[in-house]
């Protein structure tokens, strides 16, 4: 496998939070930019930031050199049609495609509460195999228009939404199409209760995409101890950056690498960026990935060649 096949992105949210705009309000995208293009990122997500057009996003990221990887939509499957979804979502993948970005971030927003002040363990669930159906046969469907447009929909399992848990990601993932691709986010599945490492493994060949977030475990064990909301995780410290927490990443790549992975790994934590400065912790997590990356090169020259 080239080097080139895996490239390292980051979100914006080291430096500005969209869900909690208090945290990092007062940082221009430009700073952001500018920064990650200094510390080694060859692009980044979308973030609430950015122009909402395609060449607005481009004119952004074209100074710093920058490639757009992917970008969050808020979609309502699960209390609209597929039709209002698909008309709804056109703009963004239009936008997607307009800046040569591959995979959408799909993450269902309908009766969320990962923005609230409200208890995880109060988050939405299918309680029904026919909720259950019905909702996994119009992603599919919506999957299929993304991927008609050149687009393939990543599906993220997030804290506080109806797919959470591992459980929820197998449901999911046994019920869609192929077209439905998977975002594996390491920190939201070990906080949602999964063993990164085991759920990367069983989905390896429906991921599409990859979050690189890291845990405290301690911290995560508060979380869990005192019942905490999504905004009282992110400002307690339960997320941060590959390589200041406790999950195994050289572990997590290898079962990439030998699956050929081929996309972008990118560097996500949801943290205060006046306790956690972000340049700091974004080169942090640059590092961390680059040199897993040229170890596991040196290691197996072979695979330089496949």
């Amino acid at each position: 496998m080239p080097a080139s096949a895996i490239r390292i992105g980051i979100n914006p949210i080291s430096w500005s939070n969209d869900d909690l705009p208090a945290l990092g309000g007062e940082t221009p995208l430009s700073t952001a930019l500018a920064e990650g293009k200094e510390i080694g990122y060859e692009g980044f997500e979308l973030n609430g930031k950015f122009p909402k057009d395609g060449k607005g996003v481009a004119d952004v990221l074209r100074p710093h050199d920058l490639a757009l990887v992917s970008g969050w939509y808020s979609g309502r499957l699960a209390s609209r049609s597929v039709a209002e979804e698909i008309q709804a979502i056109g703009a963004h993948v239009e936008l997607l495609k307009y800046n040569g970005a591959k995979v959408l971030v799909y993450g269902e927003v309908a009766d969320a509460i990962q923005g609230q002040r409200i208890r995880l363990v109060e988050r939405p669930r299918f309680h029904s195999d026919t909720a259950w159906r019905e909702y996994a046969d119009k992603l599919t469907e919506l999957a299929r228009f993304t991927l008609s447009q050149g687009v393939r929909l990543g599906y993220h399992h997030h804290m506080g939404a109806y797919i959470e848990s591992p459980e929820d990601i197998d449901t999911l993932m046994a019920l869609t199409g192929s077209e439905v691709g998977l975002l594996f986010d390491s920190g939201h599945c070990y906080m949602g209760g999964g063993e990164p490492l085991q759920v990367l493994r069983k989905h390896i060949d429906r991921v599409c995409h990859v979050h690189f977030k890291d845990v405290r475990k301690a911290v995560v064990q508060l979380a869990r101890n005192n019942l905490w909301s999504f905004p009282d995780c992110i400002v307690n410290g339960t997320f941060t950056v590959p390589g200041d927490g406790d999950i195994d990443f050289a572990a997590l790549l290898d079962v990439l690498i030998h699956a050929r992975y081929e996309g972008w790994l990118v560097v996500e934590a949801e943290q205060d960026p006046a306790v956690a400065p972000s340049y700091a912790y974004a080169k942090k997590g640059y590092d961390t990935l680059r040199n897993l990356l040229a170890a596991t090169h040196e290691q197996n020259p072979a695979q330089r060649s496949l």
